[in-house]
């Protein structure tokens, strides 16, 4: 008989812990939502504007990949031009000797 009473007190309180922390994280995330609204109306940003922000920042991410890439492409175009300038001089270096 104890054991069952016992049981069943370690069940309600478990149960009520659970309550209490899944009421605790509920609370953080209102606050949490509340502070990032905050933040974007603060910057301008409305709730209607979420598609146009969104829109935004893709255009900037494929931007920002773009130049990133032309980057890429401009170095590689330099070492291509300082390699071939180098081997065109010592090939008239090699054709002077030789015509000597």
């Amino acid at each position: 008989m104890t054991a069952t009473r016992d049981d069943h007190i370690r069940a309600v309180v478990a149960e009520t812990m659970a309550e209490q922390q899944r009421l605790h994280h509920e609370d953080i995330d209102a606050v949490v939502l509340k502070a990032v609204v905050a933040i974007l109306t603060s910057f301008g940003v409305e709730d209607d504007d979420r598609r146009e922000l969104r829109a935004d920042l893709q255009h900037l991410r494929r931007w920002r990949k773009s130049v990133e890439q032309a980057q890429s492409y401009t170095f590689k175009a330099v070492i291509t031009i300082v390699v071939t300038a180098f081997v065109g001089v010592v090939g008239l270096g090699i054709k002077a000797l030789l015509s000597k």
